[in-house]
């Protein structure tokens, strides 16, 4: 609800387009955090690699739009496809790896993906990119903010509303026994293989959507989208949100899209305050920051009743 409120009542506050954009980049940034935060909050899993999915979903509605002329409508869909089927082939070998190595085996992935795309210059347009074809969605021009704010915040609010209902149903209860103890879950029952290939592809579904939004978004797509800076950006939000917060991830998304806008006056010294900002929250607010706000209202309402 309150996320929802938020959505239907920034338009009214900032209603400058370069605002509008920016916080159209949030909402899409925060959908893909929220699939991250699924594997990684609740099901425990790490990855470094879903920079790739957010290119494979970016370059499905560039290559559909540009060479074959289709509309958003079926080169969105069919990014989640690729990127489905993708996430199962590989996750199926590399989620039997744990910990530091599942680390590096799903950053072997995105970065095979951008060597891929950087050299298979005749479909991708190589280390620049290519242009991404704005056609009619359902008969609808996709320009102007307005339309992709409404656009990306519906999408952000179905996606949120996806991974709560997942949180609170019998597979989100398999994830977070998964999550505290693979042993102690395998012995209740759980079918580990099963639910940790599940959130890897569920998680890769929300990547691929939020690529095919920033590609026709910006009408443009580089490589770049797979690079490893790219995913370490997207676990950077899901961990300073908070790990198993939809609300945090959201959170975690707008402190990255926005510190680099509120600070571009340092010039120089940008880069070091974000990093400086980072380091603060993980030393005070080790479980994010929407859990330990949670926590410290919680332990402040008890304080309040018992005294």
């Amino acid at each position: 609800m309150l996320l929802a409120a938020v959505i239907v009542l920034l338009p009214f506050v900032f209603t400058a387009n370069f605002h509008l954009r920016v916080i159209v980049l949030v909402w899409i940034y925060s959908l893909a955090a929220i699939g991250l935060n699924l594997m990684m909050g609740y099901g425990g899993q790490v990855s470094l690699g879903h920079g790739a999915f957010l290119a494979i979903g970016a370059y499905a509605v560039a290559v559909g739009s540009s060479r074959w002329g289709l509309s958003p409508a079926v080169t969105l869909p069919g990014g989640v496809l690729v990127s489905a089927a993708l996430a199962f082939v590989v996750g199926r070998p590399i989620l039997r790896l744990k910990g530091h190595y599942l680390a590096v085996g799903t950053l072997g992935f995105g970065v095979l993906v951008f060597m891929a795309l950087t050299n298979q210059v005749a479909w991708s347009g190589g280390p620049d990119g290519m242009q991404v074809v704005r056609r009619a969605l359902f008969g609808w021009d996709m320009r102007g903010n307005i339309f992709w704010y409404a656009l990306t915040g519906s999408l952000l609010m179905i996606g949120a509303w996806i991974a709560l209902n997942l949180a609170n149903s019998p597979t989100g209860l398999a994830l977070r026994a998964l999550r505290d103890s693979e042993i102690a879950s395998s012995s209740l029952g759980v079918d580990i293989a099963r639910q940790k290939l599940f959130v890897f592809v569920l998680s890769a579904c929300y990547a691929s959507v939020a690529g095919s939004l920033i590609a026709l978004f910006n009408g443009h797509v580089t490589p770049g989208l797979s690079d490893f800076m790219v995913s370490v950006q997207l676990v950077t939000m899901v961990v300073l949100g908070g790990m198993g917060s939809v609300l945090g991830s959201v959170v975690g998304a707008a402190l990255l899209v926005l510190l680099p806008q509120v600070l571009s006056s340092l010039h120089d010294y940008e880069q070091a305050f974000i990093g400086f900002v980072m380091v603060a929250s993980a030393i005070f607010l080790r479980a994010g920051i929407v859990p330990s706000l949670a926590r410290a209202l919680q332990s402040r309402n008890r304080h309040d009743i018992t005294s």
